[in-house]
């Protein structure tokens, strides 16, 4: 009987997939079993060819050979790794293998990494894809047993090697032309470009930048402060003797309400994480790169098989994942979410509506935990970071919206007027699991107020006078450029760019990369908050 040969794209995927296949014979480079034949690429094992295949006039760098514009791509082993390359090429060809399942990494890149290996071999024989979003035994054997048809990947296959040659035709053009015209070793590429302009944008503005002075006045009533506006609701005074006359006319004086207003407020809970939205908050909360966190997932997946595949761009899971849900809350119900998944399972919520959308899942769903019962202390203190966040982002869905009043006062003192801000809890919902990250700037600013009605008085008991300065536009952290890399459309006037552009600079899996560029080109560097 034929065997089955079966590609991974690392050396530690390939060990797992092989003990689950059961394939225990060692051999160079592969695992072999009764039925199947476990190997790996190690990462890439083939690439783009440089230049210098298509001709001697391109070992020269001049202006004079430029655009290079093959009319077909040729592809080239990767020295450094051509022995893995040739195990895996003999393998193909093994008479006694019959067909061929692709297990690389279930994305564009993985997809990449396993057909060029097959465009170069010259391998023929029927191809079947395993399509995982988790590294589970369970997820295996329930991949191996609904293997998909290689052909429906093909158009996947199409499109990350259209994003290969589009990065070889501009990346290595302009990183001629820009070396040769500047004779300086510069780099250039169709994404690394773009968002350098991003920041060298901002840091024009920040130079232009002109502070101006400012003055806010505010009393306080007793029991809450109330802040001077005009009729335009503007707080801010740009004389300071005016701010002053205002705040001298008002002390000791009678305040009252002339309104009263309470509007009812809703927040759901936030969406799911996917790997650009993860690398925000982990940014923002504990300064972690986007690579960083990208390689603290990549553990977290792979070797604790603790969290689903991480290099997603979607927010939603698919209807077909909502059976496995009270397994995946099983799985996570211990240590500090004890408490949050029991009430969950006592009162028998279930996950908003809102997560579930079949439509706006690609190639994987939402980042969420497995099955898979983690001990917590097998994780290192990044790890566990990373994964309670996502954990509670998980939790935050089964519970519902966080309602409550916004209260807002209008009050008059001698022809001048104030209002106050503040909000009454209804309903603590989601916020019960998660809470901080999510608070806006209203919301922090806003105050525990009394209970007030129109026509009440109140004497203003001291004034505050605080001189302040316009800031300039905040230079970016990695989480913000993170953010501007996801919808650059903002940045651009023409129309037509704005729909080329559609989906953001980059993917999900490709900005940390970029970022890092960057830093290692010395184009960008970090610094203070200054």
């Amino acid at each position: 009987m034929a065997k089955i040969l079966v590609l991974a794209e690392k050396p530690s995927v390939g060990r797992e997939l092989a003990r689950v296949l059961g394939c225990r014979q060692g051999g160079n480079g592969f695992l072999s079993g009764s039925q199947y034949i476990v190997t790996w690429a190690l990462g890439h094992l083939v690439e783009l060819a440089e230049p210098e295949a298509y001709g001697e006039q391109y070992k020269t760098w001049s202006m004079d050979t430029l655009p290079m514009l093959p009319e077909k791509m040729e592809l080239k082993v990767i020295p450094e790794t051509s022995k893995q390359y040739s195990i895996v090429k003999k393998l193909l060809h093994n008479p006694e293998v019959g067909s061929l399942v692709i297990a690389t990494d279930a994305g564009r890149e993985g997809e990449l990494v396993a057909r060029w290996i097959l465009e170069k071999a010259g391998f023929h024989k029927p191809i079947k894809r395993l399509w995982i979003s988790s590294q589970t035994d369970r997820a295996i054997r329930e991949g191996f047993a609904k293997l998909k048809d290689g052909k429906e990947y093909l158009p996947l296959y199409m499109s990350a090697q259209s994003r290969a040659e589009a990065d070889w035709l501009v990346g290595l053009n302009v990183t001629r032309a820009l070396t040769c015209k500047f004779n300086a070793q510069l780099s250039a590429g169709r994404v690394q470009t773009p968002t350098l302009a991003l920041l060298v944008q901002r840091e024009e503005e920040i130079r232009r930048f002109v502070p101006k002075d400012y003055y806010t006045v505010r009393a306080d009533l007793g029991e809450f402060f109330v802040t001077w506006h005009d009729e335009k609701k503007q707080t801010a005074i740009s004389e300071k003797a005016r701010a002053q006359a205002i705040a001298d006319k008002i002390l000791g004086k009678k305040f009252r309400i002339t309104e009263v207003k309470k509007t009812f407020g809703s927040t759901p809970p936030p969406m799911l994480y996917d790997l650009t939205e993860l690398q925000r908050d982990a940014n923002k909360l504990y300064q972690y790169s986007p690579k960083q966190t990208l390689n603290i997932m990549q553990r977290l997946y792979e070797n604790h098989k603790a969290l689903t595949y991480p290099r997603t761009d979607s927010r939603y899971l698919t209807a077909d994942i909502v059976p496995t849900l009270q397994e995946r809350l099983r799985a996570v119900n211990h240590g500090e979410f004890g408490t949050i998944v029991g009430e969950i399972f006592r009162t028998r919520k279930n996950i908003s509506r809102a997560c579930i959308n079949d439509a706006k899942v690609t190639d994987h769903h939402a980042i969420i935990p497995t099955e898979e019962q983690v001990n917590l202390l097998n994780l290192n203190q990044e790890e566990r970071r990373i994964y309670t966040l996502v954990v509670k982002r998980f939790l935050t869905c089964f519970y519902p919206s966080y309602d409550y009043k916004k209260i807002r006062i209008d009050l008059t003192a001698e022809g001048e007027t104030f209002s106050a801000a503040g909000r009454e809890i209804i309903e603590l919902g989601w916020k019960k699991v998660e809470k901080g990250l999510d608070e806006d700037d209203e919301e922090a600013a806003e105050q525990v107020l009394p209970s007030l009605h129109q026509g009440d008085t109140f004497l203003c008991r001291t004034t505050q006078l605080k001189a302040q300065k316009t800031s300039p536009p905040a230079r970016y952290t990695e989480a913000t450029l993170l953010s501007a890399m996801e919808n650059p459309s903002k940045f651009i006037e023409d129309k037509k760019m704005k729909e080329y552009i559609g989906g953001g600079l980059g993917t999900p899996a490709t900005r940390a990369d970029i970022i890092e560029k960057l830093f290692s080109s010395f184009y960008v560097e970090k610094g203070g908050t200054h």
